[in-house]
């Protein structure tokens, strides 16, 4: 079986949303709700350390907005990294660790720890 990682970031899809989520970036990046946004992208696009860690990725990677998640799975907190087993999902990355995170490097480092303690990386 292969393996799946999603991760959920703290916002909406819409357009709307998507707006005000661009202004806040650049406006008070400080303040912005969503680690995992801040980790995996600059005001403009993806941060290329992030590109690079998906595209060199040995397990499938799906990303979702809360919107679009709460369609398919049950509420839980966010911004997080959840693994698929089974149609199961497990929280492999929790908000609160997140949270903690100060950089692009140091999520693709937690994320490879945490798929190498499950043994799949």
């Amino acid at each position: 079986m292969t393996q799946k990682l999603i991760f959920v970031y703290n916002a909406k899809s819409d357009i709307i949303n998507s707006t005000f989520d661009f202004a806040h970036k650049i406006i008070s990046p400080k303040t912005y709700n969503c680690n995992l946004c801040k980790l995996t992208h600059g005001a403009f696009s993806e941060k290329k350390e992030w590109t690079e860690f998906k595209v060199n990725s040995k397990v499938e990677l799906e990303f979702f907005h809360i919107d679009e998640f709460e369609e398919l799975y049950p509420k839980e907190k966010y911004p997080a990294v959840f693994e698929v087993t089974h149609n199961n999902i497990e929280v492999v990355v929790s908000p609160e660790e997140l949270n903690k995170t100060k950089s692009t490097l140091e999520l693709i480092s937690v994320i490879k720890n945490k798929l190498v303690s499950i043994n799949t990386i």
